[in-house]
């Protein structure tokens, strides 16, 4: 799956509908589609307003600024790439997105630092030649809210092995992609929130 990149992707509802991300031709870079997109969020309608939602591998943002054009309380994206976090930071800027917040930094190494947050929806995309799944899905436990959901975007024949924990409610698949969202029980954050 080699194509290019479109040049820029449009948000598909909420309060940015139209508005155009530009998608840089980095390695790997790879936009959510917009039919795929407009599936998961027809799913998440009730989980969007006023929830705390961590884009991970964030690329070009189209996940994270559809959340937060449908009224997500927070949005963090996490680029290691300078130069997309750059572009995620001017579209925030002419967008006027004042409850988004762009992390320049690698996705493990941010989540393997203590958990600052705990997010209601993920959105664990990464770049497809990486096979950080399984790893990512591991060291998100601290930083999950207690009813958390997330979403999970691979090829469809990759062997993901997501925490046993996790329970599937939605899936579906295009001939490049196989995408899911998952409910979780956060134990650790339940006895937290506990205490």
């Amino acid at each position: 799956m080699n194509k290019r990149p479109p040049g820029q992707v449009r948000i598909i509802a909420g309060t940015l509908r139209g508005s155009k991300l530009p998608v840089p031709d980095r390695p790997g870079l790879r936009p959510t589609g917009d039919r795929v997109r407009e599936t998961l969020f027809n799913w998440l309608q009730q989980r969007i307003a006023g929830r705390r939602v961590l884009d991970l591998f964030a690329g070009t943002g189209a996940l994270g600024f559809e959340a937060a054009s449908r009224g997500a309380g927070e949005v963090v994206m996490v680029e290691r790439d300078p130069v997309l976090a750059d572009a995620l930071r001017a579209s925030a800027k002419r967008l006027h997105c004042e409850d988004l917040r762009i992390e320049t930094a690698d996705a493990l190494a941010w989540l393997a630092t203590p958990a600052s947050a705990r997010f209601d929806l993920v959105f664990l995309d990464p770049p497809f030649d990486a096979g950080l799944w399984d790893t990512a899905a591991r060291a998100l436990t601290p930083w999950l809210a207690e009813s958390a959901q997330v979403y999970v975007e691979r090829p469809p024949a990759a062997d993901v092995q997501l925490p046993s924990h996790w329970q599937l409610l939605r899936e579906g698949r295009t001939r490049d992609v196989h995408y899911a969202l998952y409910a979780t029980e956060n134990r650790q954050a339940a006895a937290t929130l506990g205490s």
